[in-house]
């Protein structure tokens, strides 16, 4: 159960920024004992594993804080927010510190299907979320925004890491967090379009 708990964190902060998590999990398979990365994804604490992260760490969080570029940067991260979900959720699952569990060792590919699933539900929530603040500040909420989804991801890997029982908090208040946004945002396009619907009252 551990095991599968922080690879749900891990995953779902992935969702918001992919390579937090990423460069956390090297990091700490390198230069710590609270990860022991399985055999195959070792890769992730080597040094140009670690150096190329954080490159990429700095470019997504310098990016996502530009409105418009934002969402070009949104449509890239389609793919690797996902990939990197299911890599993060297979290295937790394989790490003998987490859980001594030899179901999740033999069946990588089930924590590697989840951690996909997790991530690119998160990574929607996300990217359907930023026009609405976009164009309802002027561009202004943008970057606040962006740097509250990179702190949470960053709270989220480490609370799965060394507390992997309040991930269970943290997927309600995200799925409660994706549902608001589904609901405002159906308001939203139905205002724009000037639906009678876009005068029912908020949830």
């Amino acid at each position: 159960m551990l095991a599968a708990l922080t690879g749900a964190g891990l995953s779902a902060a992935a969702g918001l920024n992919a390579f937090i998590p990423f460069v956390l999990v090297g990091m700490l398979d390198r230069f710590t004992g609270l990860l022991d990365l399985p055999p195959g994804l070792d890769w992730i604490s080597s040094w140009w594993a670690i150096g190329v992260g954080m490159l990429l760490l700095v470019a997504d969080v310098v990016f996502d804080k530009v409105p418009g570029v934002d969402h070009v940067s949104d449509a890239i991260q389609t793919a690797v927010r996902p990939l990197m979900g299911g890599v993060m959720f297979a290295a937790a699952s394989g790490a003998q510190q987490i859980e001594q569990s030899e179901w999740w060792r033999e069946n990588p590919w089930v924590g590697a299907v989840v951690g996909v699933a997790l991530a690119g539900t998160v990574h929607a929530g996300k990217a359907l979320s930023r026009p609405i603040v976009n164009a309802g500040t002027l561009g202004v909420g943008g970057p606040f925004v962006s740097a509250a989804e990179d702190a949470t991801s960053a709270n989220v890997s480490v609370v799965a890491i060394l507390v992997p029982v309040l991930v269970v908090l943290v997927l309600i208040a995200l799925g409660v967090a994706l549902w608001r946004i589904l609901a405002f945002r159906r308001r939203w396009r139905a205002r724009r379009a000037g639906r009678p619907e876009a005068a029912a009252p908020p949830p």
